[in-house]
């Protein structure tokens, strides 16, 4: 199941989903078209200037025929100078010219591209970072950066090249067969009654080609596949002994990416070859009636020198369509995946992080009234059943309880990451929407059991509870959190490097710059989600202290399954399959011979005895 997924993940990178081109997929394109409109005076400038240095392009064959003819002293274009020198130095300028005008059509058109493309990737990863939580919990990971990178990247080949080069082998084709019609309609209907067969094979052959690049890419993510679960799985691999079965795997599967790329090699041989051989016989065919014609005086020799230019730029304009087409289609579908994005409905954030200030203080009351909740995503599913819970501005709150009983939901609630299906959550006794999104997380802070911290250095892990922080104010809160000490230990202090995830500190470490980081953002509401469940016991101590130092002065909610750690609660809640089934201190609930709390609490003292 891991190797489809990661298959897959590799798949959607190779090959870009293709949409049709139809009414609806053009409007899709043209609402990300609109970011285009505050650069869209360099866009206009630019497509003019293509279409000048495109319609420049043309006159070259005819300067080509014309110097030809002018050797021999045929004088045909009335629009150009009289002269064989003459003509020459106006193919230069005009070659001059067009390079002028091709330089400043690209800069411009990239400049459009990057900075319209810009302001989609700044947009579409917003909207990413503000989707609710349930908008995670369907997708994974790898598809969404896809949608960032490869899709994105897509649009933008497409804005800076295919959309460009489109135009342009128009107005070749188009001009082209336009002034081969006027240099001989004779070589015209020839040259045409064979291109519409060559074009047609083309196609065909190019989609049975395409195929099996498409086999052969599969196969190759394959066997990139099992690369990456080998060395993931290094330790495994090498503890079963498996080293020989991993190498066979993968060699076997690069036989079949093999086999397929030969058998594509030989298709595209004979395709090559067919092609080649039409193409060629095209202009023999075309060389040698043009011959006849000059030899009967019909054409100049210059005439068809210059029909044979304009066949090669018609040639060239129609061979490239198809791979224009195709590009155009993955464009269309990357483009119909990011609008799916920028559709869904984000949480009320503001870009700007000075729109983020408390605008309304919360003491730190909470209560959960006739709460029931299931996750959106399974609604057969009641996590939590008429859950009603109280805790005042101050008090610790310990909720305990078997595994899946709805503890971490209940945190989850009160961050706002999900709301409830029935009943109200309340702060300081008003509904949580009369608040404002940010001013409610800016106020409640959560040390989880898996810490996750970002690949910076210890300095800004800290620091990203309080962005403003000072360095003063960062120390404190690290000495807070018994972390000063070890992080001074390192030769670069609160500059060192924590490694992706945090995977350079220990557990007891990354717990403890959590708790720093929880501090210096000083919430009302605190959510401990079995914080101290997976320490040793050295570290647990050093940690346990710093909560007790975290936990001083505002509501806690303590989520524990160690139940030693939760004796001094004010109140304890015990859940059981989403109800709350007891609620009390630690006396209260221990001296209730039948009570959930008490079999949990005898059946951890006895595991702890017998070990």
């Amino acid at each position: 199941m891991a190797r489809a997924r990661l298959n897959s993940g590799n798949a959607s990178e190779k090959e870009l989903p293709k949409a049709k081109i139809n009414k609806q997929s053009l409007q899709n394109v043209s609402r990300l078209l609109s970011y285009l409109k505050p650069y869209k005076g360099k866009f206009i400038a630019g497509l003019l200037f293509l279409f000048i240095s495109s319609l420049v392009a043309l006159v070259f064959p005819a300067i080509l025929g014309a110097l030809i003819d002018a050797a021999q002293g045929n004088y045909k274009y009335k629009f150009l100078p009289p002269t064989l020198n003459a003509i020459a130095i106006t193919g230069f300028f005009l070659l001059a010219g067009q390079a002028v005008v091709s330089f400043f059509r690209v800069v411009w058109f990239v400049q459009v591209a990057e900075k319209s493309l810009a302001d989609i990737r700044r947009d579409t990863y917003f909207k990413l970072v503000t989707l609710p939580m349930n908008f995670f919990a369907n997708r994974r990971v790898g598809e969404l950066n896809s949608r960032i990178s490869a899709d994105l990247s897509q649009i933008q080949d497409t804005l800076t090249t295919t959309f460009a080069e489109v135009i342009r082998q128009l107005v070749l084709m188009v001009g082209g067969i336009t002034l081969l019609v006027v240099v001989s309609i004779k070589l015209t209907l020839a040259v045409l009654a064979v291109l519409p067969v060559l074009i047609a094979f083309a196609v065909i052959f190019g989609r049975f080609i395409r195929k099996l690049s498409r086999q052969a890419q599969d196969k190759l993510a394959e066997s990139n596949t099992i690369v990456e679960e080998t060395l993931q799985g290094i330790a495994n691999v090498k503890a079963f002994v498996n080293e020989a079965f991993e190498a066979g795997r993968y060699d076997r599967n690069l036989r079949d990416v093999v086999s397929i790329a030969v058998k594509g090699a030989k298709f595209r041989g004979i395709f090559a070859s067919f092609i080649v051989f039409c193409m060629f016989g095209t202009f023999v065919g075309v060389i040698w009636y043009g011959s006849v014609l000059v030899s009967r005086g019909e054409m100049h020799t210059g005439d068809l020198t210059t029909f044979i230019m304009y066949s090669i730029f018609v040639g060239a304009a129609m061979g490239s369509f198809p791979d224009l087409y195709a590009n155009i289609q993955k464009a269309i579908g990357a483009s119909e995946r990011v609008l799916e994005i920028l559709a869904e409905q984000g949480e009320p954030i503001s870009i700007r992080e000075s729109d983020n200030v408390i605008k309304q203080r919360i003491q730190g009351n909470l209560t959960f009234n006739h709460v029931d909740f299931h996750y959106p995503s399974r609604p057969e599913i009641e996590v939590l059943k008429d859950v009603t819970l109280n805790a005042r501005a101050g008090q610790k709150v310990a909720i305990v309880g078997p595994s899946g009983s709805g503890k971490s939901t209940m945190a989850a609630l009160v961050l706002q990451f999900y709301h409830p299906q029935s009943g109200t959550m309340l702060f300081d006794g008003q509904p949580a929407d009369s608040y404002a999104l940010t001013d409610i997380r800016n106020q409640v802070a959560i040390v989880p059991q898996d810490v996750l911290l970002f690949g910076g250095s210890i300095r800004e892990n800290i620091a990203y509870g309080k962005r403003s922080a000072t360095e003063e104010e960062i120390m404190q809160a690290a000495r807070r959190a018994n972390a000063h000490q070890f992080i001074s230990g390192f030769p670069e202090g609160y500059d060192t490097i924590v490694g992706e995830r945090g995977v350079k500190l220990s557990g007891g470490q990354r717990q403890r710059i959590a708790i720093a980081r929880a501090l210096l953002k000083n919430p009302s509401i605190l959510i401990l989600d079995e914080a101290t469940s997976s320490l040793d016991s050295e570290s647990e101590r050093l940690v346990q202290e710093a909560l007790e130092e975290l936990m001083k002065g505002r509501t806690s909610i303590i989520i524990a399954h160690r139940l030693s750690t939760i004796r001094e609660a004010d109140k304890i809640v015990v859940l059981e399959k989403g109800r709350i089934i007891e609620s009390g201190t630690h006396d209260e609930l221990i001296g209730r011979e039948e009570g959930l709390y008490r079999y949990l609490s005898q059946l951890q003292f006895d595991t702890s005895a017998q070990t």
